[in-house]
């Protein structure tokens, strides 16, 4: 470790190299992180060669992990009311507040909301403390949001919560069909993987199911533009066709399944008329009889999914019918044959390892199994356990709103922004009696709300374990010491814990006592005698201190007959129901729960983008990050841009019946008419009417309870702005109350984007208070007629602040003029800088396509225009752009006219 606890003291380490896990998304990427300057926090990052998740590569996020772990904007001390106070003060006040809600009102009064951010030891603490010892079930993850879909189809298929494959897969598959994930954006490197064994296999088919055409068609050899929310009876379609052309495996199925045949006559029922299929599906007929052929003639397909098929009022139904078709086929336990769910986050596996959702146990049992209670109360001696499933996330806040919970403890997670309906979610927290928030971040939107505010580790100092999406354990180790008084999530939770008379069970000092503790329970009679357990690390359970700090990737179950781990399950073909059976599911297809309207006549969808990560709290912070897109932005067809009468990079607001945002409009021919793509990430703090989750509607899947984030019916018009400006300063400023302004975090100072539908008495008045009475000369052009206002203050010959009001077809483009901030002006650029044109033309590199090098796009297309560059590969050699991550090259592709994405 780079920093290392002597005689009660922190000792750091310069040019310590430590091995650790990203923090993003579930692919868990290694890094090798060496510390060159522990004081100055100074961190190099490069991918873990010896990793088996990447292999060394890192995606541009993971790349600039560095980048995110100074002390700006840290909460480093305990607050109560906004009044600094110590650890025991504030333990002790949450266990006082805590054990007055429970004899006023009962257990059920209290709640906690975690996430997928935490480490699989801090999850165990809170799923114990709220489980076994506080004796409710209300606590839920914003893994909710993310993967119970993917859980409640895997436990309904195969009787747990068990993934089958492995990335490993990856290699021996001759099909791969990706539904509803965009991989190339949310899993970059595992769509480097594919794409690099694509290179090889030529014979080697990816069948891409999205309404969008995303970054991902890149390597699709075809694309399924589905409608939204269709996907249960596409795949329904699939099984029937697969039971009438002869392609099941009836051995398979009539030994180790049940269900075959009522879920092929459900299937062949849901079908219908083959010829009106196709447009129900929205899919030309001959792509759709191409993806029959190819799934029927396929042994060897792997089926990758995420959040295109969780987020959904059917996600749990979509899930299985997608399993369905495998279990028919018997394309599981086998190399390259499986049904894969993607995980969104970093530690979504780990948290489902422990119970970290509303309905479940910990160690993949079952809350509602009699049994199960028994014998984890047994091994915690516990006082409790609930025997009723708690309340999941979106009901929890309805809960809060409704004053039936008093108070929530919000770990590691901001929903504020991120869950749906989110100002009731946000109404909620306004009115609550106790909302306590632990975060790394002072001032996120849940932040603000909070009553008690805890300080917690961010990554690069947390220590203890994550898994990702192919059950691969790993370590994420501490690089720095804790900041201020900041502190593990468990540490606080064990504190509280013992506030509340619980010493015994909570008394640990160290992340590896929870692991081991964690893998003895998963190995807990865990035998055939009553009932084996998918998830088992029993073996782990001896591992000492030191060899939990050396502990490398492994995939779980960790068992005698397996010490080194296990790469794929079911090749067996033993499942962990009752009988030992996988179950196909009947399953008939159900539009999603809110439908369109003349009110309401287009189709929402959201996730993410490429360079950014939930809301923005560590992402934002790295200013090559919000280069590519900086801000919120609502893609759409050209020909419903054409209906609206809005342009490329025009304002747009989106209205539901539940809230509405105002975004920046992308025109692209990857859109389905009628249907707008508006990314998760903006938040209040960043943007003042970015929040999508605003205007998401909070419809859930009856049995997972994941909202259904793909499909809200809006309305769009053109936002009626008056005048568009944008401003740049050196520091940061309070987001002015305008209908539209966000903050983009540059490498030398702050740009904010403006729009409004008031014009200011004032111009220069107006823009002189808000950057706080910049210093030096102001430099001053207006043109009254043409609404055109522009103001530059120089100072000891540096560009120290500037602002542009106009038309938005009146502002020049943004990236010169903001390379000049807190830098020397010369002659030649004062005098062009109220014109925003730079004399010299390749001083604007436009906007940036390479985030991992900061390359523009201006400088691309001169390169290629100079020097003949004919590809992507010579782009890379000539520019780097494109040779990091590779996330960048489907853009880099559509710059080169002869290398141009087919429709």
């Amino acid at each position: 470790m780079s920093c290392c606890l002597a005689n009660g003291r922190w000792r750091m380490l310069d040019d310590a190299v430590v091995k650790t896990t990203c923090a993003y998304c579930g692919v868990g990427c290694g890094i090798t992180a060496t510390v060159t300057d522990a004081s100055a926090r100074v961190v190099e990052i490069k991918g873990d060669i010896a990793h088996p998740a990447n292999f060394g590569r890192l995606c541009s996020k993971g790349s600039s992990l560095g980048e995110t772990i100074s002390l700006e904007g840290r909460q480093l001390f305990p607050e109560i009311n906004g009044q600094q106070v110590a650890w025991s003060t504030a333990t002790s006040k949450i266990a006082t507040e805590f054990k007055r809600i429970r004899d006023q009102h009962g257990p059920d009064a209290i709640a906690f909301y975690v996430s997928g951010q935490l480490l699989t030891e801090d999850y165990y603490v809170a799923n114990k403390l709220m489980k076994g010892f506080l004796g409710s079930a209300n606590i839920d993850t914003n893994s909710r949001l993310c993967m119970s879909s993917a859980v409640a189809g895997y436990k309904r298929a195969f009787g747990a919560d068990s993934v089958p494959a492995s990335y490993d897969d990856f290699a021996h598959a001759e099909l791969m069909v990706l539904v509803g994930s965009n991989t190339a954006w949310c899993h970059p490197i595992i769509f480097q993987r594919i794409k690099a064994i694509k290179a090889e296999k030529p014979n080697l088919k990816v069948v891409v199911i999205d309404p969008r055409e995303t970054a991902t068609n890149e390597i699709a050899d075809l694309h399924l533009p589905i409608k939204s929310g269709g996907d249960v009876l596409l795949f329904n379609a699939l099984l029937a066709e697969l039971a009438e052309r002869g392609a099941v495996d009836p051995h398979f199925t009539a030994t180790h399944c049940s269900g075959f045949d009522a879920a092929v006559v459900s299937a062949k029922a849901d079908r219908g008329d083959r010829a009106t299929l196709a447009g129900r599906l929205g899919i030309p007929a001959d792509r759709l009889q191409t993806f029959f052929d190819w799934f029927t003639a396929t042994e060897r397909t792997l089926t990758m999914y995420s959040m295109g098929v969780n987020q959904s009022s059917a996600g749990t139904d979509k899930a299985n019918a997608i399993i369905n078709c495998h279990l028919a086929t018997g394309r599981i336990g086998k190399p390259g044959a499986a049904p894969f769910s993607l995980t969104g986050q970093p530690n979504a596996m780990g948290g489902r390892e422990v119970g970290g959702l509303a309905n479940m146990l910990a160690a993949h049992m079952d809350l509602e199994n009699p049994a199960h209670r028994e014998r984890v109360q047994r091994f915690w001696q516990s006082p409790s356990i609930p025997d009723k499933p708690g309340l999941k996330a979106v009901d929890l806040f309805d809960a809060v709103h409704d004053g039936r919970i008093k108070a929530v403890w919000i770990m590691a997670t901001n929903p504020v922004v991120s869950l749906p309906n989110a100002d009731r979610v946000r109404a909620a927290l306004e009115k609550c009696e106790l909302v306590i928030v632990s975060d790394c971040i002072a001032d996120t939107d849940t932040m603000r709300l909070a009553h008690i505010r805890l300080p917690a580790l961010g990554w690069g100092e947390k220590d203890g374990t994550v898994t990702n999406s192919e059950r691969r354990i790993s370590r994420q180790r501490g690089l720095l010491p804790p900041p201020g008084d900041a502190k593990p999530d468990w540490w606080a939770l064990a504190e509280v814990g013992r506030s509340l008379g619980f010493k015994n069970g909570f008394n640990y000092t160290h992340p590896a006592q929870i692991f081991r503790e964690h893998a003895a329970l998963s190995a807990f009679e865990n035998n055939a005698g009553t009932g084996i357990r998918d998830f088992n690390i029993g073996l782990l359970a001896q591992l000492d201190n030191s060899e939990y700090n050396a502990l490398k990737p492994v995939q779980w179950p960790v068992t005698p007959d397996a010490p080194l781990g296990t790469e794929r399950l079911f090749a067996d073909h033993r499942f962990y129901t009752p009988d030992g059976k996988a179950r196909l599911v009947a399953l008939s297809y159900r539009a999603p729960v809110n439908t369109l309207s003349a009110e309401y006549p287009l189709v929402l969808n959201t996730g993410r983008i490429r360079d950014q990560w939930h809301t923005m709290t560590r992402s934002g912070l790295t200013p090559r990050l919000l280069q590519h897109i900086g801000e919120p932005f609502a893609e759409m067809h050209p020909d419903e841009a054409k209906k609206m009468g809005v342009k490329e990079g025009g304002l747009v607001r989106l209205r539901s019946r539940w809230g509405s945002a105002v975004a920046r409009v992308q025109i692209s021919d990857g859109q389905k008419p009628g249907n707008l793509f508006m990314p998760m990430h903006w938040t209040g703090v960043l943007s003042r009417s970015g929040r999508v989750g605003a205007v998401v509607n909070p419809a859930v899947d009856p049995i997972s309870g994941q909202p259904e984030n793909k499909h809200t019916p809006i309305a769009a018009d053109i936002y009626p702005a008056a005048w568009h400006g944008y401003l740049l300063s050196a520091t940061p400023l309070a987001l002015p109350a305008l209908d539209y302004a966000v903050a983009i975090r540059l490498e030398n100072g702050w740009r904010y984007e403006l729009a409004n539908d008031h014009i200011p008495d004032d111009w220069t008045g107006w823009a002189t208070a808000w950057l706080h009475d910049p210093v030096g000369e102001k430099l001053e052009y207006q043109d009254v007629t043409r609404g055109i206002h522009r103001y530059a203050w120089i100072a000891d010959g540096v560009l120290k602040a500037l602002a542009f009001f106009g038309p938005e077809a009146e502002l020049p483009p943004r990236a010169w003029l903001q390379s000049l901030l807190g830098k020397p002006v010369d002659a030649l650029s004062r005098r062009a800088l109220l014109s925003g044109k730079p004399a010299d033309p390749e001083a604007d590199v436009g906007r940036i396509i390479c985030a991992c090098f900061g390359v523009g796009e201006r400088t691309i297309t001169r390169a290629i225009g100079q020097q003949n560059l004919k590809n992507v590969a010579e782009i890379g050699q000539c520019l780097k752009a494109g040779t990091n991550c590779g996330s960048c090259q489907p853009e880099l592709k559509k710059l080169i006219p002869c290398e141009a994405i087919p429709a």
